[in-house]
Formats: structure tokens, C-alpha cells, sequence
């Protein structure tokens, strides 16, 4: 049999299978049942599809593994499935001089994919597999242990990366494609790279003709097209014919392996070969031309913190209604006052308020104040919240602060549910990948740290990791404590970001209890709530004023501006402690 390298050295595309799941879904009272496990329970349906689609003209077959790797991660027993997997695709491959690949497939974050896809590895390699697609994966982690270890065990094994994008260019996980690929090609132990599942083949062709392959080995394989649902069974309605037209244009653009995913069947794959039967000539491909950089648009609160400025950041909440007067003019006195910036929270508590976004453009526009809105994780999927993105820049507004958002209150969640499809490190890397191509002006973006949390450690690997994923700077938490401030010190030893100290004015003794028993993320320590023990109003805000002034200059050493918060909209109060920030000089 022909060395796999033998073979895609001599410049004809290797056509793989497609896809398995569905294929087996399809078949009389088998859906919704794992396929994998048919390995053992129903082979010779397994067999019939592997065979099948050599029939149709394939060259290369995957194994039947697909899930195990999620399965492993969940503790599973896999070996059986695995080795049961190789030997069907062996035999079925064997008549025809198939190659068939290992097949892995994504675990859920934060499983040690690494280790999993080692381990599934392992026991593909035991019934003689050396061929490996790492497949449908949202991210490259996990690839370079995998890549060593593969090498280490048979240094003859080939390995192919393969990672999901939408149509926009990104994961799941908000991984930017172009990126991802670059990583797997460079990767020692990777021979090829590309894109495979979510997207339809006219998407992803669009796609690849943006990219710079030069001499990447190139693996494409997308799905039929986009799914409907039927009654309660998901089906891909993509023809046979528009799909092998495709994907012989995939091969012209560049691609040396191809192939089908969710929805594609053996008629999908018998017109792709059809297709590549025919003479089609592979002009070169141009390199792609980048257009000439626009201008960045001036984003006054992030200069200010580069030149090392100190700046002061107010948070003043949305209204509960379609009256904007009073916000407007709290903005309007927190910025004669010396403020640079109003943030504005998106939800807090998950109620709903004014969206911070609109308000952000409309203060920027209308008074001329540099905003940072808040964007949740919780209310958008990722088409609104590019889309929010974008209308952000268009109006001038280049700073966001991204948090996970505060869960819908327990009685509101049988009518409004919450989105996630990010948390806010996921969401600070798609942010931070839009940056060049689709923002001309890229986002400045700000997290939020606890520094009230028990476990500080953990929030200081957090923080780490979001400034990995694109994260400029950090608003932390109000610092009502000695704990909280030490947790700064080490912060500001441990982050590359800036940093804007949290301050929030306590208004009363019932405030102090409420904050430490009823919001998370806030503590006051034992000392500071006796001294609002039998304050009156004026008198209470007096020491706020007082107490504030001396947080601020506790945490000035450590920190790049301070983040003041605004209680009960309380803004004369918190312009008179920004007045005195300013006049004493901190």
C-alpha cells in the first residue's frame, strides 16, 4: 500500500468519507442512539457504511471513534469501542487500499484534552492505526501534547487538525480560525491542517480563499449544508451534486484533503469524486492582498492609561425606563466633576434595564464622554453580540468591560432564559480576534476581578487567563478590607494589565450589612460597618466620603485609576470624593 506521504506527494486530493453519525442516524430506529457503540452491538451496520462510502470512491475512511474521547473524558471505558472501531474500518478498508484514521474528536473545556487525546490515541495505535484526524476540535489545546506523543510512539504516524468554524471564521470557544490553523501547521508532529463540521461547503470555500495557505497541507471537509428539523429529526438538505461541485472548488483554492461531515452521505461523496474526474484545472492561487490599514479611531480613556495617566472610571446604572433625563444629567456632573469614563452595568442582577450599549453611544455622542459599557455573556449568542460590536465601533465606542453576567433571578427562568454561548474569557478572545480584519479600530477590554474572593489564587489564574485571551485591563471589586488590599498587591505583581482599584461609597449601616450578606462579591470589613453604626444621612455620607478617600490612597501605589461606584444614583456623592481624588492628586 502507497505511503500516505507517498500519496499526497503526488498531487492528487485524497477524498475521505463523511459522515458516520448521521448516517447511522438515519437508518431505521437508530436515532438519537450513540453510534460508537454499535461497534460492538450492530458491526455490520458500521461495516456496511464504511463500505459503502469506499464504494463511492473514497480513499481514506474514518474509524468509528468519534465520541469516545468525550466519553474517556467522562470516565468511560473506551478500549473495547476503540479497538473494535479499527478492525471494521481495517477490513472494510483493506480491499480497496483505503487508509483509514484514527478518528478523536473534541472533549468538553477544561477536560486535560491533552491527556484524553493521548490516551484514545494509545488505543487506536494498539490495533495498528497510525493515520489521525483530530477532529471538529474549538481550539487548538490539547494538539502539540497529542502531536508529541504520537510521534514518540510511531514516528511514522500522520496527523491532520481539523478545527469547526462558523461562517464568520471562529469557534465555539471564540478562536479565530486563521489563527488556529497557523498554530496546527507550525506545530511540530502536524502534516496537515484545516476545517471540517458547522459550516456548509460555500462557506467555507469563501473562507479558505481569504486565508494565506503557502505550503500548508490543507484539509477541508464541511457539512451537506445547514441543518432543518423535521418532526424531531435534524436533517441536512444539501444535494449531492451542489456538494461535489463545491468541494472540487475547495480543491482548485488550494485544499490537498477533502472530504464531508455532518449530513454527507455516500452519494454526497460519489459526486465529489465524480467532479474530481473531471479535468479541472488548478490555477495558482494569488496571494491575498491586504487592504490598506484605515486609521485607528482615537480612544481617549485607554491613551490616557498609556501614557500613565491616572484615570477615574464612575459606574452609574441604566434606568428601569424610557427616561433617560436623569442619567444624563448625573453623566454631565461626573464629567465636569473630572471623571474619564462612566461605565454603565448591562443587567445588573439580571433585571432588565436600559441597554448600556445604546447609552454608551448616546452619551459619547450627545455629551462627549468616553464610555465603558458592560456586555454580559448571558442575554446575546454570538451573531447579536458581534453585531452589537459592531454598531459599538461605528459610533466611536472602543471599550468594553466583559463579564459573565449575573444569572435571571430563579422566578423569571420558565420565561426568560439565559444565552451563554460565551463565558468572558471565550468572549474576550472573539472580541480580540475581530480586531484588523472586521473592527478597523480594535476594542480596548477590561474584566472584572474579585478581589474579595476566598480563593484568590484562583481568581489571579483566571485573570491570567483572560489577559491570554485579549483582556487590557482589570475593574476590580471595592477594597473594604486589609485581605482585599493585599489581594491587589499581588495583582498588580501578577498582571500585565491595567488596573482600576474598586470604590464604593458605603451610605449607611443597613448598606454595609446588606453588602456583605446580599451581594457577592463584596465584603466590608468588621471595622469599617461599626463606624456607620448610628450615622445619620448626612453624617454617613461625611465618613463615605472620608473612608473612600483613604482607600484611595491605600490602593493608589498598585493600581493605574480608580473605579468609583455610584449607590442609590447618588452622584453628588460620588462627584464630591472624584473632586477631592483630583484636588489631592492621586
Amino acid at each position: 500500500m502507497t505511503d500516505i506521504r507517498t500519496y499526497l506527494a503526488q498531487g492528487e486530493p485524497l477524498v475521505f468519507d463523511g459522515a458516520m453519525g448521521t448516517c447511522y442516524a438515519a437508518q431505521p430506529g437508530r436515532a438519537g442512539l450513540r453510534c460508537e457503540l454499535a461497534n460492538l452491538d450492530a458491526p455490520q451496520e458500521i461495516s456496511a457504511i464504511h463500505r459503502a462510502y469506499l464504494k463511492a470512491g473514497c480513499r481514506a475512511i474514518k474509524t468509528n471513534t468519534f465520541a469516545l474521547s468525550a466519553m474517556l473524558a467522562q470516565g468511560e471505558d473506551t478500549a473495547a469501542l476503540a479497538h473494535a472501531a479499527c478492525r471494521l474500518a481495517q477490513a472494510a478498508a483493506e480491499p480497496y487500499g483505503a487508509f483509514v484514521f484514527g478518528d478523536i474528536g473534541p472533549v468538553p473545556q477544561d477536560s486535560g484534552a491533552g491527556a484524553v487525546y493521548c490516551q484514545l490515541a494509545g488505543q487506536l495505535l494498539e490495533v495498528g492505526v497510525t493515520c489521525f484526524l483530530a477532529e471538529t476540535l474549538p481550539s487548538g489545546e490539547g494538539i502539540p501534547q497529542l502531536a508529541r506523543y504520537l510521534k514518540e510512539r510511531c514516528p511514522e504516524s500522520f496527523l491532520i487538525v481539523s478545527f469547526a468554524v462558523a461562517y464568520d471564521g471562529f469557534t465555539s470557544q471564540g478562536c479565530r480560525g486563521e489563527a488556529l490553523l497557523q498554530a496546527a501547521a507550525e506545530t511540530p508532529g502536524v502534516d496537515a491542517a484545516g476545517f471540517n463540521c458547522v459550516s456548509g461547503p460555500h462557506h467555507l470555500l469563501e473562507y479558505i480563499k481569504t486565508l494565506r495557505l503557502d505550503k500548508l497541507c490543507l484539509s477541508v471537509m464541511p457539512n451537506a449544508g445547514y441543518p432543518t428539523v423535521t418532526g424531531r429529526r435534524t436533517v441536512f438538505q444539501g444535494k449531492p451534486a451542489y456538494f461535489g461541485e463545491k468541494l472540487a472548488q475547495i480543491v482548485q483554492a488550494g485544499a490537498s484533503i477533502v472530504g464531508g461531515c455532518c449530513g454527507t452521505t455516500p452519494e454526497h461523496i460519489a459526486a465529489l469524486t465524480d467532479q474530481l474526474k473531471r479535468p479541472l484545472p488548478r490555477p495558482a492561487v494569488p496571494p491575498v492582498q491586504s487592504a490598506p490599514a484605515a486609521a485607528p479611531q482615537v480612544n481617549p480613556l485607554w491613551d490616557k492609561l498609556e501614557a500613565g495617566r491616572r484615570v477615574v472610571a464612575v459606574e452609574l446604572d441604566p434606568p428601569v425606563n424610557d427616561d433617560s433625563a436623569f442619567f444624563l444629567q448625573g453623566v454631565q456632573v461626573l464629567k465636569d466633576a473630572g471623571a474619564d469614563a462612566v461605565t454603565i452595568a448591562d443587567c445588573p442582577i439580571g433585571r432588565p434595564r436600559a441597554d448600556s450599549s445604546l447609552l454608551a453611544c448616546k452619551i459619547h455622542r450627545e455629551l462627549g464622554v468616553d464610555p465603558l459599557p458592560h456586555l454580559t455573556c448571558r442575554d446575546r449568542n454570538r451573531n447579536a453580540t458581534r453585531a452589537l460590536l459592531l454598531g459599538l465601533s461605528m459610533e466611536g465606542v472602543h471599550n468594553v468591560l466583559l463579564v459573565t453576567g449575573d444569572p435571571i433571578p430563579a422566578q423569571d427562568r420558565s420565561e426568560v432564559k439565559s444565552v451563554y454561548n460565551f463565558n468572558s474569557r471565550k468572549l474576550a478572545r472573539y472580541v480580540s480576534g475581530l480586531d484588523g480584519e472586521t473592527l478597523r479600530t480594535p476594542f480596548r477590554i477590561f474584566g472584572a476581578l474579585n478581589l474579595n474572593a476566598p480563593n484568590f489564587s484562583k481568581q489571579l489564574e483566571l485573570a491570567r487567563e483572560k489577559e491570554d485571551c485579549g483582556m487590557s485591563g482589570f475593574l476590580t471589586q471595592p477594597v473594604h478590607s486589609s485581605q482585599a488590599l493585599e489581594h491587589l498587591k499581588q495583582a498588580r505583581r501578577a498582571l500585565r494589565g491595567k488596573i482600576l482599584g474598586g470604590i464604593f461609597p458605603i451610605v449607611s449601616h443597613r448598606n454595609a450589612c446588606f453588602l456583605n450578606n446580599e451581594v457577592s462579591g463584596m465584603y466590608v470589613c468588621d471595622e469599617i460597618v461599626a463606624l456607620y453604626q448610628g450615622k445619620e444621612r448626612a453624617e454617613a455620607e461625611a465618613l463615605a466620603v472620608r473612608i473612600s478617600l483613604q482607600i484611595a490612597r491605600a490602593i493608589a501605589p498598585y493600581t493605574d485609576g480608580f473605579y468609583l461606584m455610584t449607590p442609590f444614583r447618588r452622584v453628588e456623592l460620588v462627584s464630591a470624593i472624584l473632586r477631592q481624588i483630583r484636588a489631592g492628586g492621586l
